[in-house]
């Protein structure tokens, strides 16, 4: 049995963690959710499992893996592995309206929002949220399944025509469209439930604002190393805790109408950030590697 068994979906973004695992020895065997997997049998890839599936991943395959994984996740825990971000956190990072609903119940703020399984029940929400507003994917990725409505008119349309985005699912958010204070979001990175980094991402509008290698080229948005307000921390490291998050980013606006910060998404699988040493001086695969090594240690 290897020491460290990595779950994942996509053929690029883990590159630089293979790479860093490689660099410090570790014993280490990745590989996808393909094939079958036997409930009846108790046997373990490895004492520690880190689950590296991407909500993104029904853009790639109609077959995604991910409600596949929660489950597969959750036997390998029952089993006794050490599942990094395991299968409850997977459930949170593929439902917005929990997570939404989890930050809510922390007294942190939130865009307005109403969730709905039917098409039909997103004009009577939108009343309630006014415009201008967005509809959402409950089940996102990569910005996918966000569509912007100005006004009643279109959004009518939409539903009409059958343009609404779909979750796979079935559920979506209507949400206040919120307008961003500078143009940027900021995305706070925890590692253990702490702070690691944060970075400002401005995308010129654009909803897709993932920082990750994979993403950004050919993309419009830029990235800037920050250092959040105490209370933007302690916001993010309170829903990592909520979450029971070992690693990922937590994301987080300023409101240009009333300067209230306004978190509104969690991101379990964080792929970090572009040219590491450029933007933040050092990276941080190096600390989830010496993260990995510690747990690797206490469950051997």
């Amino acid at each position: 049995m290897t020491d460290l068994a990595i779950l994942y979906e996509h053929p690029e973004w883990f590159r630089p963690l293979f790479a860093a695992l490689d660099a410090r020895g570790v014993d280490y065997r990745a590989f996808g959710p393909e094939g079958a997997w036997n409930p009846a049998d108790p046997t373990l890839p490895a004492p520690v499992v880190l689950n590296r599936i991407a909500m993104s991943s029904f853009l790639r395959s109609g077959e995604h893996p991910i409600f596949h994984s929660v489950a597969l996740l959750d036997h390998w825990r029952r089993g006794g592995a050490r599942v990094v971000n395991d299968a409850a956190v997977l459930a949170i990072d593929s439902s917005k309206a929990r997570q939404l609903s989890l930050i809510a119940s922390l007294g942190l703020a939130i865009p307005a929002t109403r969730v709905v399984h039917r098409a039909a029940d997103v004009p009577m929400a939108a009343e309630a949220i006014g415009f201008p507003l967005v509809v959402k994917a409950n089940i996102g990725g990569s910005g996918a399944g966000i569509s912007r409505f100005d006004n009643a008119a279109e959004l009518r349309y939409a539903v009409e025509a059958g343009e609404l985005p779909v979750s796979v699912d079935g559920v979506l958010l209507v949400q206040d469209y919120v307008p961003v204070r500078d143009g940027t979001i900021t995305r706070i990175e925890t590692l253990d439930r702490r702070f690691l980094y944060a970075i400002d991402v401005a995308g010129g509008g654009a909803f897709d604002l993932c920082p990750a290698d994979a993403c950004v080229a050919g993309s419009p948005i830029t990235m800037t190393a920050v250092q959040p307000a105490p209370a933007l921390v302690e916001g993010a490291e309170a829903i990592a805790r909520a979450v029971g998050l070992d690693v990922g980013g937590v994301e987080v606006m300023v409101d240009d109408r009333d300067g209230v910060a306004r978190f509104y998404d969690v991101n379990a699988l964080s792929n970090f950030v572009a040219r590491p040493l450029d933007i933040l001086g050092w990276d941080p695969h190096d600390r989830l590697v010496d993260y990995l090594v510690r747990l690797i240690e206490e469950h051997r």
